[in-house]
C-alpha cells in the first residue's frame, strides 16, 4: 500500500499547484465580474449543486460577512418556487465544473428574461452555461487530486479560492474596514475586540478609587483594600488627576520605608503621570498598552484633564478580549 503521508503530501501538492495556475487567469475578466457585483443595488445568488453547491455557500457566507449580501440558492429549489428570491437587481455567480449542470442551465431563461447578470464559475470555458453568463470565471484543473481523476478535489479547492479573491477583491473596491467586519460579527470574539470601548467597561462614580495629595498613605491603603482594584488615582481638589499609586507601590514602600510609610502622604509616593487612555479607544488597545508596559490599569481622563474613569485589566479579560 502507498505511504499515506505520501499520499497527502500528493493531493496538497496538486491542489497547491492547482491554485498556483489559476493566478494566471486572473485577468479582465475578474475585475468585470467584481466590478459587477460592486455596482449592483441588489443582492449576490449563488448558486450549485452538490460539492459546488457546498463551496457556493461558503462563499456566500465569506461574501455576506465581508459586506456584500449574499445567499445561497439550491437550483433544484429555485425552480420549484425559490426563484421568487431573485430580482432584477440582484448578481447570479453559477458554480458547475462542467458547466452542464442541468439544474442550473434551466434557469438561464428565467435569468436573461428579468435581465439578471450571470458569472460563471466554471472548469469548461466552453460550455453552455459559459456561453450564457455574462462574464467566465475560467477555474479549471489539469488534474484531480483523486487517484480516479474525477472525484471533485483540486476543483472545489480551485472554485473556493477564487470566490475568496472575489470577497477580498469587493473588500478593498467597496472600502471595507475591519470595524465594518466586526458589525458583522457582534457575537464573535473579533467583534469583541472591535466593537467593545474603554467607556464600556471602565469604573467610574464612586467606584473610582481616589485620594489626594496630602492624603495619609494609611488612609490610601485603605481604599486601595475597598474598592479592589490594586491602585487609586491621585487627583487634586479640582479632580484634576495629579498621579498614581498602586498595590506595588505599596509593597515596595514597605521594603523601603519600613512602617513609615503610613506616617507619609499620597504626593511622596505616587507616580506622576501615570499612563491614560481615551474612554473612546478599543478595550483591546487598553489591554496592548497594558501589556506593553506591564501594568494593570490605566486612567481615563476628561477632556479638562480631570477623573473620568479607570479600566482595570481584569474588566477586559472578563470580556472575552485577548
Amino acid at each position: 500500500m502507498e505511504n499515506l503521508i505520501d499520499v497527502a503530501k500528493k493531493v496538497l501538492t496538486i491542489e497547491a499547484l492547482s491554485i498556483q495556475e489559476l493566478k494566471d487567469r486572473i485577468n479582465e475578466n475578474f475585475i468585470k465580474a467584481v466590478e459587477i457585483i460592486h455596482n449592483s443595488k441588489g443582492r449576490v445568488v449563488i448558486t450549485g449543486i452538490g460539492k459546488s453547491g457546498l463551496v457556493g455557500r461558503k462563499i456566500a457566507a465569506t461574501l455576506a460577512s465581508t459586506g456584500t449580501p449574499s445567499f445561497f440558492m439550491h437550483p433544484a429549489e429555485a425552480s420549484h418556487g425559490d426563484l421568487g428570491m431573485v430580482t432584477e437587481d440582484d448578481v447570479v455567480i453559477a458554480i458547475s465544473n462542467s458547466g452542464e449542470t442541468e439544474e442550473i442551465l434551466r434557469l438561464i431563461p428565467y435569468l436573461k428574461y428579468f435581465n439578471v447578470k450571470i458569472i460563471a464559475l466554471t472548469g469548461n470555458p466552453q460550455s453552455t452555461l459559459a456561453k450564457q453568463a455574462d462574464v467566465v470565471l475560467d477555474v479549471s484543473v489539469k488534474e484531480e487530486a483523486c487517484p480516479f481523476g474525477f472525484i471533485p478535489t483540486a476543483s472545489t479547492t480551485v472554485t473556493l479560492a477564487m470566490g475568496d479573491a472575489i470577497a477580498v477583491a469587493l473588500i478593498m473596491r467597496n472600502g471595507f474596514k475591519k470595524e465594518d467586519f466586526a458589525v458583522f460579527h457582534p457575537g464573535g470574539s473579533l467583534g469583541r475586540r472591535m466593537l467593545t470601548k474603554v467607556k464600556d467597561l471602565m469604573h467610574v462614580g464612586e467606584e473610582l478609587p481616589i485620594a489626594y495629595p496630602d492624603t495619609l498613605m494609611l488612609d490610601v491603603i485603605l481604599e486601595i483594600s475597598s474598592k479592589r482594584l490594586g491602585v487609586v488615582v491621585i487627583v487634586d481638589e479640582n479632580k484634576k488627576i495629579r498621579g498614581i499609586i498602586t498595590d506595588g507601590d505599596v509593597r515596595r514602600g514597605v521594603q523601603r520605608w519600613g512602617k513609615e510609610l503610613f506616617e507619609l502622604k499620597a504626593s511622596e509616593v505616587m507616580t506622576k503621570n501615570p499612563k491614560t487612555i481615551n474612554e473612546d479607544e478599543l478595550a483591546a488597545v487598553a489591554l496592548s498598552v497594558m501589556r506593553k508596559y506591564s501594568i494593570t490599569s490605566l486612567v481615563v481622563p476628561a477632556g479638562d484633564g480631570t477623573l473620568r474613569g479607570l479600566i482595570h485589566i481584569h474588566d477586559i479579560l472578563k470580556k472575552g478580549i485577548f
